[in-house]
């Protein structure tokens, strides 16, 4: 079934009098969304579901797990057609699980629209010959890099859960992989007692791990397990920012026996050692958005969310035989200095405008930080 439906407006500007602390519309503006550009045979629907929300700057290749999977592309521009092309031959050609669980939804900027956007009937009329070459996905120059773009990627991630219609939800990064059936396996689990006595909110946390390039991703805890002696898997970002990853008791994780089903392993809070962390869980739809004035160069991207999740004392329920994988390859830090500006002119933002707007709004605790 492919559909496009009306066009929403969210409006992402960020002005200050303050010219230095200003995100122009060069940056952001407008951004525009076409709904569901191609929508999964299998609708979503309430009950036992948990809609993967993704945020991407191109088509993903892989939908993990049996349940709705929601991704948002960035597409401005020339982008726009190619990534058309590209979902068309994911979902005719590439695999099943594509077609039949994921729905799409692509944004754009107002500075950089479209050349042309495709009507119901003429994208019901394309069709795609899976005896050609795919499209090319990497090692391409995009109309993004050209134009030097700055990728929104809470834009992204907001839209991609906006228009999942299930009750919990997964945000997480189109390069994330989660182990094996660990949706069926999660709504088992929460009909066990539970752990915590507390009327608190909470989420439910995964374990991130890297694996070496020329590695498959584990799907279940013991492949995992066996990767992390063999040194070919390591904590996510271990070599980037690992107190942004680093979960409670991490190697009681790592080191506990593989029990059948799923559990919740340790409650933690984002305080103390980990008062710089930035889990990725299940949540609800009633857990609060990212802030779209931030983008993915400018790092920190998630850290204002955590914010209001730990002044509301939010506990995070961490999952024991539940894990994600990034996409193979170990990452490393590296210096980029245009990126750096971006950082630095982001970090501002956030200090000086963010922060207080934030501790007026949901309030202040000491031990909570961005």
């Amino acid at each position: 079934m492919h559909r496009l439906d009306q066009t929403l407006t969210f409006k992402t500007n960020y002005f200050s009098k303050d010219p230095e602390y200003t995100i122009s519309p060069d940056d952001f503006g407008f951004v525009f969304v076409s709904r569901g550009v191609h929508v999964a045979d299998e609708p979503e629907k309430d009950g036992e579901k948990v809609t993967q929300h993704r945020a991407a700057a191109r088509p993903v290749k892989n939908a993990s797990g049996k349940g709705p999977v929601s991704i948002s592309v960035y597409a401005p521009g020339s982008d726009f057609d190619s990534t058309i092309s590209t979902i068309l031959y994911l979902r005719d050609c590439w695999a099943e699980g594509i077609k039949k669980y994921v729905t799409f939804h692509l944004i754009y900027h107002t500075d950089h629209v479209p050349k042309k956007i495709p009507t119901t009937e003429e994208l019901l009329g394309r069709k795609m010959d899976c005896s050609v070459d795919p499209p090319k996905w990497s090692n391409v120059t995009t109309y993004r890099q050209q134009k030097k773009l700055l990728y929104p990627v809470n834009v992204a991630r907001n839209v991609a859960r906006r228009q999942a219609s299930t009750y919990f939800v997964f945000p997480s990064d189109v390069e994330l992989y989660p182990s094996i059936n660990f949706i069926p396996e999660f709504f088992k689990m929460l009909k066990k007692p539970d752990i915590s006595n507390t009327t608190l909110p909470r989420v439910f946390v995964f374990s991130i791990f890297e694996v070496e390039e020329n590695e498959s991703p584990p799907e279940t805890k013991p492949e995992l397990t066996k990767m992390l002696l063999n040194k070919k898997a390591i904590p996510f970002h271990q070599r980037v920012c690992q107190r942004c990853h680093t979960i409670p008791h991490s190697k009681e994780w790592a080191a506990g026996k593989v029990m059948p089903g799923l559990s919740v392993m340790h409650v933690g809070k984002r305080e103390g050692l980990f008062k710089k962390w930035e889990p990725i869980y299940v949540g609800t739809q009633k857990e609060p958005l990212y802030d779209e004035r931030l983008s993915w160069e400018g790092k920190s991207d998630k850290m204002t969310q955590m914010y209001i999740l730990c002044v509301r004392e939010y506990e995070f329920h961490i999952l024991d035989n539940a894990f994600l994988v990034h996409r193979p390859g170990i990452k490393k830090a590296k210096r980029d200095a245009r990126r750096d500006v971006v950082v630095a002119k982001q970090s501002r933002i956030i200090s000086k405008h963010i922060l207080p707007e934030y501790k007026a709004l949901f309030g202040y605790k000491k031990e909570c930080v961005v």
